[in-house]
């Protein structure tokens, strides 16, 4: 299982990579990158509140 820190360092990285996706998918007109960009974008989102609410618990 992985610690609080680490699920904020990939959320975060996961959150900076579906921006960038998404910016490229709309630069690209490419909707399909666009989408996949804005999920990441949600799911690294997600995956910081998971490693906060571990943070939370672990004390």
């Amino acid at each position: 299982m992985k610690d609080s820190a680490t699920e904020k360092v990939e959320g975060t990285a996961h959150t900076v990579k579906g921006a960038v996706k998404e910016t490229v998918g709309n630069v690209t007109n490419n909707p399909d990158l666009e989408a996949e960009g804005a999920a990441e974008r949600v799911e690294g989102k997600v995956q910081k509140k998971v490693g906060d609410v571990k943070k939370v618990f672990d004390k």
